[in-house]
């Protein structure tokens, strides 16, 4: 049933729940607020987001993926239930199918949890897609083609580069310097100067407003409120962009130095064809300001935006279903997979060197 066929960008700071047909269905921050003394789970999604840096000793706004995987898997499973729940209600006989992001470089092991996390929370079956493989999808890419492309999909835990070509990754590099990395630096420069704690939501919202990796403007400032570190008070100063760039160039740098690793190791034809086509970027984090013409100005490659960069992977990962066939060519199947249960496994996933579509299934 076509309806029931979902993709899940199953991120570090956010999921995006996309059906074909429907478009997204939901978007909402990654966090589960737990309570500590029984254990309970009493909010997810926005709801707990709001909670960040507010609740009580026994309240705890957490977030249960980290650098792209699972770091909590019984909170993880709630998040995806409660998500899916959001989306077709109650699940009962008839269970979705599920395709599921990860990152490029995702080990056996956590593979393995985020389909646990998955089967357990009521999908019928499970397609793990890596992330540049769906972010081409998403951006309109014919990833069919023997025709390379590079994807740098930048998150909130990791940043994937890949070049692409006949629906498969060529070469990939996946580093864990992100959304997240960027915010905490943001968060160390302001305490380093200016003596003043701040929290992890003033740090994003720093980033969006005035951050600019390429050429800031000294003249575009913000008003930043936060606790003294001396008189443990409250106090607000002001800052500009230009001193937030000197908290952002370096992981800025990190991810420009992953592209240029990744093609240098790119076989010339599908170089030139790169040279040709551009590089293409997706993920929330690709929208930093200056960041695309930072990377064009290192690699001499023309680099764009994607149309939708925040949703791409996530619309990528719910089309992939057309692409079954081209992403499992060459797959052997079946297997058994863990415990007593069984599974359709398509592929074969290596720790650091995963195929681009594994598909389990419970029976």
């Amino acid at each position: 049933m076509a309806s029931m066929d979902i993709g899940i960008d199953l991120g570090t700071a956010s999921i995006i729940i996309y059906m074909r047909g429907k478009g997204i269905l939901v978007k909402e921050p990654s966090v589960v607020a737990v309570n500590t003394n029984s254990g309970k789970v009493i909010a997810i999604g926005e709801e707990a987001y709001k909670m960040l840096g507010r609740t009580p000793d026994y309240i705890n706004a957490i977030r249960p993926l980290s650098n792209g995987v699972i770091s909590n898997f019984e909170y993880t499973e709630h998040m995806i239930r409660n998500f899916l729940e959001k989306v077709f209600g109650k699940i009962g006989l008839v269970r979705p199918k599920v395709a599921l992001c990860v990152p490029s470089a995702v080990t056996n092991v956590e593979a393995r949890a985020v389909v646990d996390a998955a089967i357990n929370a009521g999908a019928r079956k499970v397609y793990l897609i890596e992330e540049p493989v769906a972010a081409a999808i998403g951006a309109g890419i014919d990833i069919s083609l023997p025709i390379g492309n590079l994807i740098v999909d930048i998150g909130g835990g990791t940043t994937d580069v890949a070049v692409l070509s006949l629906g498969g990754i060529v070469l990939s590099n996946s580093i864990k310097i992100a959304g997240y990395v960027m915010d905490e630096e943001i968060v160390k420069f302001i305490r380093r100067k200016y003596n003043l704690i701040i929290g992890e939501k003033t740090a994003e919202t720093i980033k969006m407003q005035i951050g600019n990796v390429y050429k800031p403007d000294p003249l575009l400032k913000m008003v930043v409120k936060g606790r003294h570190v001396v008189s443990g008070l409250p106090q607000k100063i002001e800052v500009a962009s230009d001193e937030i760039y000197d908290a952002l160039v370096e992981p800025a740098m990190s991810i420009v130095a992953a592209v240029q690793t990744v093609l240098e190791k790119t076989p010339p034809e599908l170089s030139a064809d790169v040279s040709q086509n551009g590089i293409i970027m997706t993920g929330g984090g690709s929208m930093l300001v200056g960041l695309s013409e930072l990377i064009a100005q290192h690699t001499g490659i023309t680099t764009r935006i994607a149309d939708d960069p925040i949703d791409c992977v996530a619309i990528g990962t719910g089309r992939s279903f057309d692409f079954i066939d081209i992403l499992n060519d060459g797959f052997e199947a079946p297997s058994t997979y863990g415990d007593s249960r069984t599974f359709d496994f398509i592929g074969t996933i290596k720790d650091n060197e995963p195929d681009d579509l594994t598909v389990y299934s419970d029976r």
